[in-house]
């Protein structure tokens, strides 16, 4: 029965791969600081929905350009509450920050960088990370689709777990990446059925030659610019 059960878990090398798949499956047609918003304002609505946020938890948001602008940021949770309801901690900016430098020296999430170093037995300096940086999942790469250099912006988000961090922010960017493309899917669909029916042939109306004689007839033409 034990054996059944770590049998189910994964280890860390198909963590990291699974993370690498996902890097390479979502990745966006353009991305602007609307985007930005958008994602970041979704990831916000999404955390507060979940169980971890009614517990207790709190979260930060951070979208940055990989030249370090930033485009998004959000605290979610309140810093010192009596209660202790929603807590972000004193060092959670400082870790998202780590998190995205992670991202722009190495172009891929820190959570498959964390899983890589440890089914590799490796440190973050023997692979090539300079700097005394936080290792934690939840920054993910914002790729284009017609840019392969590097990544052009990072998402995100710092509340204690690494894995549950990691899957809130594939989850959301996966569901906004959906969304543009069915709402692409159907702005295609529409131009192309308003398309055939521009090219559509005209119908034929009859000349009746009591009426009109045979010089008098005009010769229809239209032009449709494509």
């Amino acid at each position: 029965m034990f054996t059944s059960f770590h049998a189910m878990i994964p280890s860390d090398a198909e963590l990291a791969s699974q993370a690498l798949i996902e890097e390479g499956n979502y990745r966006f047609p353009s991305f602007s600081a609307s985007d930005a918003v958008t994602l970041g304002l979704s990831l916000r609505k999404r955390f507060r929905a979940s169980s971890r946020h009614s517990k207790g938890k709190g979260l930060v948001i951070s979208i940055q350009t990989i030249a370090g602008h930033t485009l998004f940021a959000c605290t979610v949770g309140d810093l010192g509450h009596p209660a202790g309801v929603g807590d972000v901690s004193l060092n959670s900016w400082t870790s998202v920050d780590s998190m995205v430098e992670v991202v722009r020296q190495t172009g891929h999430s820190s959570y498959y960088v964390e899983k890589s170093m440890s089914a590799m037995g490796k440190s973050a300096k023997q692979l090539g990370i300079q700097g005394d940086y936080i290792i934690h999942g939840g920054a993910f790469p914002i790729w284009l689709d017609n840019a392969h250099c590097c990544p052009i912006a990072v998402v995100a988000c710092y509340s204690g777990s690494s894995q549950e961090d990691h899957h809130l922010v594939v989850t959301t960017v996966r569901d906004y990446l959906h969304k543009i493309n069915k709402s692409e899917g159907a702005r295609m669909s529409t131009s192309s059925a308003l398309g055939t029916e521009m090219h559509a042939p005209l119908p034929s109306v009859p000349i009746r030659e009591s009426t009109v004689s045979s010089y008098q007839r005009v010769e229809v033409r239209q032009f449709i610019s494509e």
